[in-house]
């Protein structure tokens, strides 16, 4: 009887301790591109204001039909905020920067883009080709060593990321560096249940 009281409450332990960790798993999105498709999971620990940010965005089909507008090979390639005529799309406000998290700008590494200012970073992102350690927070640095805040890391289509990352550049509209001579579109960024 004891035996079985025992067995039972391990058994209770173990399904409420998988319910719990059902609950709290990390959202994972699918970006679809007209390379293939690239399966990220974002970090909602560490950077829980970027995740709801780019969540938002991604939800709200913001990103549907933008582009990589940037790529530079051996770094990274950034886009979620311009349309193929290199357009900027209506953004919403900009969010503070989390790059004090304690995640780095690695290979694979999702990270929100910005401009010279700490907290500006609204609907665009990157991808890390390569680690990039100078992106990371670095306190010793004020204002510019700042950094940039990595949010998630890609689990599958890294060969993808790869691909558009070697796609020929060129300067784009008003001298604009490094974009894509063949569009490289985001065709949906779905979260996945």
């Amino acid at each position: 009887m004891l035996k079985r009281f025992i067995h039972a409450l391990i058994l209770g332990l173990f399904l409420v301790g998988g319910a719990f960790a059902a609950e709290t798993k990390n959202p994972v999105v699918l970006i679809e591109t007209n390379q293939g498709t690239i399966k990220v999971e974002l970090n909602q620990e560490k950077a829980p204001i970027s995740v709801k940010n780019f969540l938002d965005y991604a939800n709200s089909g913001f990103y549907n039909g933008t582009i990589f507008h940037r790529v530079i090979p051996n770094f990274m390639i950034q886009g979620g905020g311009l349309s193929q005529d290199l357009v900027p799309k209506q953004t919403r406000a900009q969010i503070k920067n989390e790059a004090a998290n304690g995640l780095k700008n690695d290979r694979g590494t999702i990270a929100m883009a910005r401009t010279m200012v700490v907290d500006s970073a609204t609907s665009q992102f990157f991808i890390n080709v390569e680690n990039n350690t100078f992106l990371n927070h670095n306190p010793a640095g004020g204002q510019m060593g700042y950094g940039y805040a990595v949010f998630g890391k890609v689990i599958e289509g890294m060969d993808v990321v790869d691909k558009i990352a070697t796609t020929k550049t060129g300067k784009g509209v008003n001298g604009m560096p490094d974009v894509p001579q063949t569009p490289m579109i985001i065709k949906s960024v779905k979260v996945l249940k």
